[in-house]
């Protein structure tokens, strides 16, 4: 496996990009959201595991036009992550999927996108928005019926939708909370939308996360397998 920093200029500014490739291309691919902390350990991790299970992976830095984001910021993620608008956020996953489209290594029909916690929010978002993706993959997704700045929620679009969607969630989670997880799943019902949530006893936010009180082994044992046998199937 191969990992560098691409460097793409999106609005004039510059947004540096994780990606991973899997030892075996041309591959289908995944945008990888990041979570609230940026494109940290976890997030590199996760796309690491990503390109390990045979897809080519990117994670673009959402942060990139905040300058209090830089090393020494004295912001914490939580007020990073609430100055991110979702055109911006847009416009962000655009790029990284114009970017795969380039790739020697990648199978340009066969991209999809995942995210955990914002970025969870942040996948069921680009399933509204870009009609190329074929999966989606939605961990723990919270603050999907809350408009960031401007413009509709993420669920006033879900009708607009084009790609089968899989929901990870737990069921101790305050946001997305269970009510939340039924509402969502709910409407994708009613509009026909193909899709198939998961919700884990005994688990809360960011149960993946190997460096947090909140893992949960089996748990994310059992979600990795499905999230990787989902890409399989629809990017494959």
């Amino acid at each position: 496996m191969d990992t560098r920093l691409d460097t793409l200029v999106v609005d004039g500014s510059e947004m540096r990009c994780f990606l991973a490739l899997p030892d075996v291309t041309p591959a289908g691919a995944i945008v990888v959201a990041q979570h609230a902390g940026g494109v940290d350990g976890f997030i590199r991790e996760m796309t690491r595991r990503f390109a390990g299970a045979g897809f080519v992976a990117i994670a673009p830095e959402l942060y990139h036009r905040d300058t209090s984001a830089i090393p020494g910021s004295m912001d914490d993620a939580m007020t990073m992550m609430g100055r991110l608008r979702d055109p911006n956020i847009i416009a962000d996953c655009n790029a990284a999927i114009a970017h795969l489209k380039t790739l020697p290594q990648v199978r340009t029909d066969r991209i999809g996108v995942t995210g955990f916690c914002m970025g969870g929010r942040v996948a069921y978002l680009m399933a509204t928005q870009a009609p190329e993706l074929k999966a989606s993959v939605v961990f723990w997704g919270g603050s999907i019926m809350r408009a960031w700045g401007d413009g509709p929620t993420p669920f006033d679009e879900s009708a607009k939708i084009g790609c089968p969607v899989l929901g990870i969630f737990g069921e101790d989670d305050g946001n997305p909370n269970p009510a939340d997880v039924a509402k969502l799943d709910a409407e994708l019902t009613r509009l026909g939308k193909a899709h198939e949530f998961h919700n884990y006893r005994g688990a809360g936010h960011a149960f993946m996360n190997e460096g947090r009180p909140s893992y949960r082994y089996e748990a994310s044992k059992d979600a990795w397998a499905k999230a990787v046998a989902f890409f399989a199937q629809h990017l494959s």
